[in-house]
């Protein structure tokens, strides 16, 4: 068993083909008091591709993100996944279905070693009762080897061997983007949702993150939904392209036609503010 085995795996048993629906938002709006964070927003992410969301701060993209791994729920709208139909969704129940992610601010676990902190990716993968997993005896220990042997498979595929098991507080920002990453892989998402996954990183970092989002896509065909200001990232890495600009979609498609789009462009240059 590796990596190209193991992880990711959930991908390809869903029943659903490469360039089908995996995801439908339909109408979906989301408001906290008299603000409106999301207006009437539809588009649908394909099976395997990366799919970005872009717009300028405040567009509503990390909102869109949240509804659709069921930390806001919107006051109107429905979204569809793996053809179920849901209005409400808990985090933990879209975990468990196959959605994980990423977020804007690193949210990992500082005083942790990295292998500790993709090794909580796993939880939802493990089964036996607390009883067994508090004594590390029989079943949950031998439970516990097999989920170790997948996440030293995730830290071999994103090269992070080195840093196994420093604390991860201890670790320049672009490290923790990548620990990160690997927390998210080792939930065997279906769909995998990066909030700004290049954020505050140099360019090298910026490569070697673009290499193994790719990666995960094109050699395991994990769908992705992408957050990402850095244009040039945008239009090298991803299918397709969905602009929000205050809460509402003002560009939908293929990279080159999203960058010929006038409201885009005068949204991104201030000309419509």
């Amino acid at each position: 068993m590796n990596v190209h085995d193991t992880v990711l795996s959930a991908a390809m048993d869903d029943g659903i083909a490469p360039g089908e629906e995996l995801l439908h938002v339909d109408n979906i709006s989301l408001s906290f008091g008299g603000v409106k964070a999301i207006t009437d927003v539809s588009f649908d992410i394909l099976k395997g591709e990366i799919r970005a969301i872009i717009g300028p701060n405040g567009a509503g993209k990390t909102s869109m993100l949240n509804v659709i791994n069921g930390f806001y729920h919107p006051q109107e709208g429905t979204i569809t996944y793996r053809g179920e139909e849901r209005r409400r969704m808990r985090p933990y129940q879209a975990a468990s279905s196959g959605i994980s992610r990423t977020f804007q601010n690193v949210a990992l676990f500082k005083g942790m070693s990295t292998l500790d902190n993709i090794m909580a990716g796993r939880t939802l993968k493990m089964h036996k009762n607390f009883f067994w997993q508090m004594w590390r005896h029989g079943p949950a220990l031998a439970e516990e080897i097999e989920h170790r042997k997948v996440v030293e498979e995730i830290i071999d595929f994103l090269e992070i061997e080195a840093i196994r098991k420093a604390p991860v507080g201890t670790l320049p920002y672009g490290l923790q983007k990548r620990v990160e990453l690997g927390r998210a892989l080792a939930a065997e998402p279906s769909l995998l949702l990066l909030d700004e996954p290049m954020a505050g990183m140099n360019l090298e970092e910026k490569e070697d993150m673009s290499r193994f989002i790719i990666d995960v896509n094109q050699q395991y065909g994990t769908t992705i939904a992408l957050i990402e200001h850095d244009m040039g990232v945008v239009m090298d890495l991803a299918d397709r392209v969905m602009v929000l600009d205050y809460g509402k979609k003002i560009g939908d498609g293929l990279p080159e036609e999203v960058q010929k789009n006038q409201d885009v462009i005068d949204a991104y240059l201030g000309v419509s503010h």
